[in-house]
């Protein structure tokens, strides 16, 4: 058998014969390394991958939870506009209702417009309550800057300063926000 002959392996074999083993790393070793490192890259990047897929599943909920709060809230609050508009038309009927005469109540022949004003009023507030549109609460109370516009101090001594004593214009809510403030008259010490 001439070295022609002889398997490849034993050929080099007998040519590393004599080769110190350091230089005889037959770079398994190296190929191990570089396996460990290229699957603990793809480990830290399947990780990076799941943390961003959860990232972005809570910022998909976050949006759909803030896109339903603002279809609500736009159901809630589509008549604000109107309602708003509708209260100078609350304002009239209460000053017309206010401005009858006590003759005029008693009057057959006005007896029937009368009875129809209130009638419209009462309406009015039905139609209010049924769209969560609520009168604030103001005369007797505490000045509320965040539901009562003080109009003008009123001198007295029948009330303690800061308390709501007249009210000129009524105010409004529409569910838990403010329509219109009440625009009031605030009592303080007589000078």
């Amino acid at each position: 058998m001439t070295d022609n002959d002889k398997p490849q392996d034993e050929a080099v074999s007998d040519e590393l014969k004599g080769v110190p083993e350091e230089f005889l790393d037959d770079g398994k070793a190296d190929e191990e390394e570089s396996e460990n490192e290229a699957l603990a890259s793809l480990k830290a990047d399947l990780e990076a991958a799941k943390q961003d897929v959860l990232y972005a599943q809570a910022e998909t909920q976050n949006v759909r939870r803030r896109l339903e709060k603002d279809v609500a809230d736009a159901r809630t609050y589509a008549s604000t506009g109107f309602a708003r508009d509708v209260l100078s038309v609350w304002d009239n009927l209460s000053r017309a209702v206010e401005a009858i005469p006590e003759t005029l109540r008693e009057d057959d022949k006005m007896k029937g417009l009368v009875i129809g004003i209130e009638a419209t009023q009462r309406e009015l507030e039905k139609v209010f309550q049924q769209h969560g549109i609520t009168r604030i609460a103001a005369k007797g109370l505490e000045l509320d800057p965040n539901q009562h516009q003080a109009m003008i101090e009123v001198p007295t001594d029948d009330a303690e300063p800061g308390t709501v004593v007249q009210e000129m214009q009524s105010g409004w809510m529409i569910k838990d926000r403010l329509l219109r403030p009440a625009m009031v008259g605030v009592a303080k010490k007589p000078d």
